[in-house]
């Protein structure tokens, strides 16, 4: 198989932070808006994410429609895991984070130990694939739970949590470029921040401003950032800007390569 994942360019960011922001808002549209609850909406997002994940895996190259979806129902479907802990089991926000970042750290061991890798480079076998999703979806509900623990219960607020946030990534970045941090390690360490960021984002556009938030709701929220991730999704399936046999190509024809 060519390699299942984008390339990590800008659009790759920025269609992270959207689809974090819009699991976000979609999964509380969905819980409370419409009144689904927490259990029937959990059952029909993992339900509908097990679906685009056996399309997704029947692909022998990445495809962008599919990806961001499966990234996108990914993204609610960690939000619901948290919230389904928290919510009706009595988890708290602290116990949940610490409970996540223990899973993230031994699927990463484990992932490493089996592959010999953690780069999304190589991700081009089945197994490879699996690990990739199974640690995004950590990835999610880790940052789900980290996003509310430092906006709600340490009281940061969230607008005040999107620049915590967005800082801490700032500082990874400089890092990795000047400090020579791992790339590999900088690349997940700022995987795992974008999940409260984009969080943090959408709870600080949705809700009331009487909460801290611009009151858009979840409805208005969930419907500008799904057509912010379509139009840019539509540009990368035209272009094909974010795939990897692409940029190959066109760093080959720089160096004067046929």
């Amino acid at each position: 198989m060519l390699n299942k994942v984008p390339e990590v360019t800008v659009f790759f960011w920025v269609i992270k932070v959207l689809c974090t922001t819009v699991g976000e808002t979609a999964a509380d549209y969905l819980n409370t808006t419409l009144n689904w609850g927490l259990t029937a909406t959990s059952l029909f997002m993992g339900a509908l994410l097990a679906v685009v994940l056996v399309v997704q895996f029947s692909l022998r190259r990445y495809h962008p429609v599919v990806y961001w979806l499966a990234v996108v129902l990914v993204s609610v479907v960690g939000t619901l895991i948290t919230d389904n802990l928290t919510d009706n089991f009595g988890v708290p926000l602290w116990l949940t984070t610490a409970v996540f970042a223990v899973a993230l750290a031994l699927s990463f061991g484990i992932w490493f130990g089996v592959m010999r890798t953690l780069s999304i480079h190589s991700i081009n076998t089945r197994g490879r694939e699996a690990f990739y999703w199974l640690t995004v979806l950590i990835t999610f509900a880790l940052g789900t739970g980290a996003g509310d623990l430092v906006a709600e219960k340490l009281s940061v607020g969230y607008g005040p949590s999107v620049l915590l946030f967005g800082a801490v990534i700032a500082c990874v970045a400089v890092a990795w470029k000047f400090l020579r941090l791992n790339p590999v390690t900088a690349f997940w360490i700022v995987y795992v921040l974008t999940r409260p960021l984009g969080a943090s984002i959408g709870d600080f556009t949705s809700q009331a401003h009487a909460d801290g938030g611009l009151g858009i709701g979840t409805t208005g929220t969930s419907i500008i950032f799904l057509a912010l991730i379509v139009v840019t999704v539509v540009y990368l399936s035209v272009t094909r800007a974010d795939a990897a046999e692409t940029r190959a190509v066109g760093a080959d024809r720089q160096r004067g390569v046929h």
